[in-house]
């Protein structure tokens, strides 16, 4: 028995739903046919595909993200992980960029999975918030991007 009060659940937001469909039809895509380098450069082209849509500022951000991790990780592979641009090891998503528009959030967010080597103590940071990617923020998401599969 839930311990929900079905009176007042409203379900899955809009955007989660649509967060959802975004997911299914990733994992549809990944299905396709060919050679593992011709999935991963189709795979890479989804991601630029899916930034080239975003609007101005996070397209903006997230095209200087995708330079940076790309750059800084190249081990990691561009995905599309519930529609968001990400960036995984052996198919495993380790770090994503959730745009603020897709979510009607104030920031956007660089995020980081379970699988990030990122451990601090008994407590670390796993997601962080964008208004901006300056030099100093580019160096910054170099820094954990490395950390995070090291």
């Amino acid at each position: 028995m839930s311990n929900v009060d079905s009176s007042t659940y409203a379900g899955f937001t809009a955007e989660e739903r649509a967060a959802m469909k975004d997911h299914a039809q990733d994992l549809r895509k990944a299905t396709r046919r060919g050679t593992a380098a011709e999935k991963a450069a189709s795979a890479a082209q989804d991601v630029l595909d899916r930034i080239a849509e975003m609007g101005e500022s996070d397209r903006v951000m997230a095209e200087r993200v995708h330079a940076v991790v790309t750059a800084s990780a190249p081990t990691l592979a561009p995905k599309l992980w519930y529609g968001m641009p990400s960036y995984a090891l052996d198919g495993k998503v380790v770090c994503f960029f959730q745009s603020a528009e897709k979510f009607k959030s104030r920031y956007a967010t660089l995020g980081f999975s379970d699988l990030a080597q990122l451990d601090e103590g008994a407590m670390w940071a796993a997601g962080f918030a964008l208004t901006e990617v300056t030099p100093e923020v580019e160096a910054r998401i170099a820094e954990l991007v490395k950390r995070a599969v090291n």
